[in-house]
């Protein structure tokens, strides 16, 4: 646990010498014949990836429930530029590695302990950094997905009312989900972070498969 308070102080120091950025909702450009939906449709329950069940029985207070919201989380520009600061400071301080080559294992989630880490373990750290500075735990949600080689690929979700927000280990910048080309395959409910809705009406495979135990980034 020191490790990991390490880290997060070497986030905190680069957050102290970070050029301000634009505020990601602002400046996001849509054709007006082809408007991106601004939040994610869910389709149901589906089982959550075992490294996340591993991670929140050693890590029971990361999977906590928090307040209930009646909506969605208002952020303002502070805010939301906010998620870009973060984002750029964990994916500068985290060097990326794989579980095999940390753990000697495919599938391990964990805040990274000594600067090193696999995707979903960028988004974990992201979000425990957030929760510490006042976001909502129902606006934070972690997400699996396929990216642009179509290889299984951990997320955070920031879910406001503004919209639906990726922070990503592979870019710097905050976007709007619909403009990652990513496809979206399951993420934390905002109900409970224990429990993990489907974003993919049409995929049926198991969500060992989906959740990126081979060839993450």
């Amino acid at each position: 646990m020191k490790r990991v308070f390490g880290v997060i102080a070497a986030v905190a120091a680069s957050l102290l010498v970070s050029t301000p950025t634009a505020v990601v909702a602002s400046g996001t450009k849509v054709r007006a014949s082809e408007p991106a939906p601004l939040y994610m449709r869910v389709y149901g329950q589906a089982a959550p990836p075992y490294g996340f069940v591993d991670f929140c029985s050693r890590s029971p207070e990361e999977c906590a429930s928090g307040p209930t919201e009646d909506g969605r989380f208002v952020a303002t520009p502070e805010r939301l530029a906010e998620l870009e600061e973060i984002n750029r400071a964990v994916n500068t301080a985290i060097e990326p590695a794989t579980d095999k080559e940390l753990y000697g294992v495919d599938e391990h989630w964990t805040l990274p302990a000594n600067g090193r880490g696999d995707c979903e373990d960028y988004a974990l750290l992201k979000r425990h950094i957030l929760i510490k500075r006042g976001w909502p735990i129902s606006s934070l949600l972690m997400t699996v997905v396929f990216d642009e080689k179509g290889e299984g690929h951990a997320i955070l979700t920031a879910r406001v009312a503004q919209g639906d927000f990726v922070l990503d280990n592979k870019v710097a910048t905050v976007k709007p989900w619909a403009s990652t080309g990513y496809r979206y395959v399951m993420r934390q409910s905002y109900l409970n972070p224990r429990v993990w809705m489907s974003l993919d009406a049409k995929d049926a495979r198991p969500p060992n498969v989906l959740s990126g135990v081979r060839g993450k980034r």
